[in-house]
């Protein structure tokens, strides 16, 4: 086994080395001040200069406008499930969700808890290999706001443009945030996990317009208020401090690297390369329809769950890891997030060659 091996897991995902490297140090010795990372007090000029200059790259590499807070959360992406009906409905009212994996009817049952969830599009039948297009479901008059997840990690399919509506936008992008441009403008909240494109697990970053602060039932408890958030800069409570400063180390590389654009570029080419292998055989059966496949998550199928078994074994001891698919759907799945190298691409494509004339 060699001593760096590809990790294709959703996440917690692969970090770019030099962020490992770096992080490693200062965990034992923060910038050369005798007192590891995870040990500073969150209200030290320190860490406070961490927190500020991580907030700062998210905002430039993202393009943030001046009127959205960014905040940095705990809980995971899941807690963002209810706090975002809490927030943003009250009483009677409703919003428009489309059900396009496991992540999105999650986010629906917790919204029927709190308010209305009116499911205009799902794409359950299909065991989820497809995003709807635009004509495929109309959007509530009555919705406060469009709720999607632009990228399932677990069934591989990604929504390559966004809803076009005047409803107010609000999506999960917990896996695809910072691989692709995006126009932020037509949303009211975007959310995302760290731990599969910017850091660790632990912090959850929450996007959200300013006005939106405001419209909060006096019924929602304390920690559960954006605005709570907002007003302290993220620091209510003592925040996730290592997963911040991780994600600071990540968009210093991703910047060193580019920015978003130059990314996107990779992205698509390790994501090409891999659907061409996959497209080039019957062995191997990929399950996103081709115009919703996801750039992120690769999922595929081979012609039996026994020969499927067999793959991920053979290729851990190759030192591919992370390749078995969700338990829910079974199969393969080689998530190939941002700091994913290309070189990995390309040896996970010999491997499914080599497993094919071997087994085929």
């Amino acid at each position: 086994m060699p001593d760096r091996i590809y990790n294709f897991s959703p996440g917690p995902a692969t970090l770019p080395q030099e962020v490992l490297a770096q992080a490693a140090k200062d965990i034992v010795n923060f910038n050369d001040k005798g007192i590891g990372l995870i040990e500073l007090s969150h209200r030290s000029k320190e860490f406070m200069a961490v927190a500020e200059e991580t907030e700062a790259l998210l905002r430039e590499l993202l393009n943030v406008p001046d009127n959205y807070k960014v905040l940095f959360l705990q809980g995971g992406a899941s807690t963002q499930f209810a706090m975002i009906p809490m927030n943003l409905l009250g009483p009677g009212k409703k919003a428009t969700y489309l059900n396009t994996g496991t992540w999105a009817k999650k986010a629906i049952k917790e919204a029927n808890i709190i308010a209305n969830a009116d499911v205009a599009y799902s794409s359950e039948d299909s065991s989820f290999n497809h995003v709807p297009d635009q004509s495929d479901y109309t959007v509530d008059p009555e919705s406060e706001y469009l709720y999607f997840v632009s990228n399932n990690t677990i069934y591989g399919t990604q929504f390559h443009s966004f809803p076009e509506t005047d409803k107010m936008l609000v999506s999960d992008m917990s896996s695809d945030i910072l691989s692709r441009r995006i126009d932020i403008k037509p949303f009211g909240i975007i959310f995302a996990g760290a731990q599969k494109n910017m850091g660790p697990a632990g912090a959850t970053v929450v996007i959200i317009r300013e006005d939106l602060l405001d419209r909060t039932p006096d019924s929602i408890p304390t920690m559960l208020r954006y605005k709570t958030h907002a007003d302290k800069g993220s620091m209510f409570n003592t925040p996730p401090c290592f997963a911040i400063y991780a994600i600071g180390l990540v968009l210093k590389w991703l910047k060193k690297m580019g920015g978003v654009s130059a990314l996107e570029e990779m992205n698509r080419e390790k994501a090409a390369l891999l659907y061409q292998a996959i497209d080039a055989t019957d062995f191997i059966k990929g399950h996103a329809q081709e115009n919703s496949r996801s750039m992120m998550n690769i999922t595929f199928n081979l012609p039996s769950p026994e020969l499927e078994a067999q793959f991920i074994q053979e290729g851990l001891a190759k030192g591919l890891d992370g390749l078995k698919g969700h338990r829910s759907i079974g199969g393969i799945r080689a998530s190939i997030y941002n700091a994913f190298p290309r070189q990995g691409v390309l040896d996970l494509i010999g491997f499914m060659q080599e497993f094919e004339q071997k087994n085929g």
